[in-house]
């Protein structure tokens, strides 16, 4: 039995498409899709539809992509003479005007992938794991005009395991919130919003690739932290002999320690890539790449190789 509340779901990437689709398998009545226009990807640069449209096509839901909804009458009132009775709105990625915000009967609901106020803003998963958050989460929360600072609806917190990337982060809220929307949307009368805490606000800035450059001189608790926190984009990286490398995961090694210049390979055998840090502490590195090579376990990338033992890793080519 379909849900009767109308629908219009506005996502673009693959998150917000693991979302759609939970909405759709427990039968909601999604009758519009907004999502960003195709864009050109791959070598080809050929114009590709977004994971959510993909979705949304092979369901037969009508897809909408406005170039922008500022100073586009026509589109706000296309959602006006759609008249839904909630917007669900997950990593959409263009500014929904206060007009279109209002439009709703039940209004605009936001997955943010934090435990709002921490982390509001464009990048929270990456930010959570640069700074050793020990838990992350999702809200959903009723959007406003402010950037993440609606009222909380929902909130549900997951424990961040010491291995665990930017990457596989995503993967686990991404569930997460696919299905505490559906929670939500099949009884929202029976939460209450809560205005966010003016306490512990924090901002996750869009991150650059530069951010991302190694520094040696750091201790090797936080060296880990952003290889862990970078993968998979844009990826830590650093130099050996001029060469580019990208570093996707890495250790502390325990109860080492060494008094080389940071960045120095202090061991290169077996399985074994361990690198100086700052605070004397040693890294081990799990998997690496190199400029135009696949990535390889330590142990695949010091087949053939020698004396690697001394070189240093640098931040410039």
């Amino acid at each position: 039995m379909t849900n009767e509340l109308k629908i219009v779901f506005a996502g673009t990437p693959e998150i917000a498409r693991l979302t759609l689709e939970n909405i759709l398998k427990h039968q909601f009545n999604v009758g519009l899709v907004l999502t960003q226009p195709d864009r050109p990807a791959g070598r080809g640069m050929k114009l590709t539809p977004s994971p959510v449209k993909l979705l949304a096509l092979e369901h037969e839901v009508e897809v909408f992509q406005p170039l922008s909804f500022k100073n586009n009458p026509d589109a706000i009132q296309k959602i006006r003479d759609f008249a839904p009775d909630i917007m669900v709105v997950v990593a959409y990625g263009l500014i929904l005007p206060a007009e279109l915000l209002a439009i709703p009967r039940l209004g605009c609901v936001n997955i943010h992938v934090s435990l709002l106020p921490r982390w509001r803003g464009a990048a929270p998963i990456q930010r959570t794991v640069l700074a050793g958050d020990k838990f992350s989460g999702v809200t959903i929360m009723q959007m406003d005009a402010g950037l993440d600072t609606g009222a909380a609806l929902l909130t549900e917190q997951i424990e961040i395991s010491e291995d665990d990337t930017a990457g596989s982060l995503h993967d686990k809220l991404a569930l997460l919130g696919a299905t505490k929307i559906v929670e939500y949307l099949a009884n929202p009368a029976a939460y209450s919003p809560k205005i966010q805490s003016e306490d512990g606000i924090s901002y996750a800035t869009k991150l650059s690739k530069e951010e991302a450059l190694i520094d040696w001189s750091e201790s090797a608790e936080l060296i880990v932290r952003k290889i862990r926190g970078y993968n998979p984009f844009p990826g830590s990286y650093s130099y050996l002999n001029g060469q580019l490398h990208k570093f996707w995961q890495a250790h502390i090694v325990q109860g080492i320690q060494s008094k080389a210049l940071s960045g120095t390979i202090t061991h290169a055998s077996d399985d074994k890539l361990w690198i100086a840090c700052g605070d004397g502490s040693v890294i081990g590195v799990n998997e690496i790449q190199e400029a135009g090579a696949r990535r390889k376990t330590s142990a695949q990338y010091l087949q053939g190789k020698s004396d690697l033992v001394g070189q240093r890793f640098s931040m410039s080519n």
